[in-house]
């Protein structure tokens, strides 16, 4: 077995379809898009690699792939909560702790050579982007844009000598538990807002651009506090947008403004991995691109993935008026399921907002520590 550092086209597309191997008989497995992983390691397009740095290694035996992982030093990470750690991703390996030790191992050489005190992980490449090891709730694929893995990655980042850092949560609901009286209520608390002079609205996708502009001050403003945010580069923020106003909804896509300005946004989006299931190692061509077209009619789950509130203006009601807003127009567009993720477990003004519409936690995700 060698560890070999990803240094070519070649080695970059063996990394990049590891998973697909690995996996092969996990009915719960979701292939991500090709082309989207292969710019998200792109130093070139993928907008991190403008101020941080990653080293991308295999495990290979004979010609075959038996493990990935990334090592990650994230300058913005450092710089702004204080710190001086690298960070992990992208691990995947075969059940055999000798191969997933070796992985380990490189990684945390690469860091120790940069002088790094300890590691955390995993995340792909930020917590901005998909992090966090699943250790429970195995039985139901991933929705888009979160994580799965092998149940034994706990067990063997555990025994290597991880920690537990900070938990995550997914929460469900559907159309059978949701709290529809606490949805159909929560027009009385939205008069009241407006009383206040504070209104919710669409997302108006014609000013796509100015209105990501008041979110984006809105994000890093109302997250600042969070465990493990770092705010993106405006660069990174717009990449985000951008990737998300092909499936961006504006019935699922509200802010909450007071004297014109923005105060607060939610976005939810249609879960396409139901559609990536079906997409053979993640290639669009020939066939997976007429069927994520032609499948995105069908999809009946919708994941919340961004909700953020200025600090001033919370406990007002405002987080209630869009998670029930998002809800009832999910039930009259067909949307049968939804999940809202992640949220930091020790987030209790979130997790109050998400149960008071009868969400339930479902999955955790996990966030390891080691020192160097």
């Amino acid at each position: 077995m060698r560890i070999l550092e990803v240094d070519s086209p070649r080695l970059r597309k063996r990394f990049i379809d590891f998973p697909h191997d690995l996996y092969a008989d996990d009915p719960n497995y979701v292939p991500e898009l090709y082309l989207a992983v292969k710019e998200l390691l792109d130093g070139k397009k993928n907008p991190f690699f403008e101020h941080s740095s990653a080293r991308l290694f295999l495990a290979d035996e004979d010609g075959r792939v038996l493990g990935r992982i990334a090592a990650i030093r994230n300058n913005n990470y450092n710089a702004f909560a204080g710190v001086n750690v690298g960070w992990f991703g992208f691990f995947d390996v075969i059940e055999d702790y000798v191969v997933a030790q070796a992985l380990l191992e490189r990684a945390e050489q690469w860091l120790r050579a940069e002088k790094l005190d300890a590691v955390l992980g995993p995340a792909n490449f930020t917590t901005n982007d998909t992090a966090g090891l699943l250790v429970e709730g195995f039985d139901r694929p991933p929705v888009v844009m979160m994580t799965y893995n092998k149940p034994y990655y706990a067990d063997f980042l555990e025994r290597y000598g991880f920690r537990k850092k900070m938990d995550m949560l997914a929460y469900h609901v559907d159309e059978k538990t949701v709290n529809r009286k606490a949805v159909r209520l929560a027009h009385r608390l939205e008069e009241r807002l407006q009383g206040r002079g504070i209104y919710v609205r669409p997302v108006n996708m014609r000013r796509f651009e100015q209105e990501v502009a008041a979110i984006e001050r809105v994000y890093d403003e109302a997250w600042d506090k969070n465990w493990g945010f770092v705010p993106p580069t405006h660069a990174e923020f717009q990449h985000l947008a951008q990737g998300l106003k092909m499936v961006i909804d504006p019935d699922f896509a509200l802010v909450a403004e007071k004297d014109g300005e923005v105060i607060g946004f939610i976005v939810a989006i249609p879960d396409i991995n139901v559609i990536l299931r079906t997409i053979r190692r993640g290639r669009l061509f020939p066939t997976g691109l007429f069927k994520l077209l032609w499948g995105k009619r069908k999809i009946r789950r919708m994941r919340i993935i961004l909700l953020g509130v200025l600090e001033k203006y919370r406990r007002m009601g405002i987080e209630g008026v869009f998670y029930a807003r998002v809800i009832s127009n999910g039930l009259k567009k067909g949307y049968n399921e939804a999940e809202a993720s992640w949220v930091l477990e020790n987030n209790e003004m979130m997790i109050k907002g998400v149960e008071g519409v009868n969400m339930k936690p479902y999955k955790r995700y996990r966030i390891y520590e080691k020192s160097l």
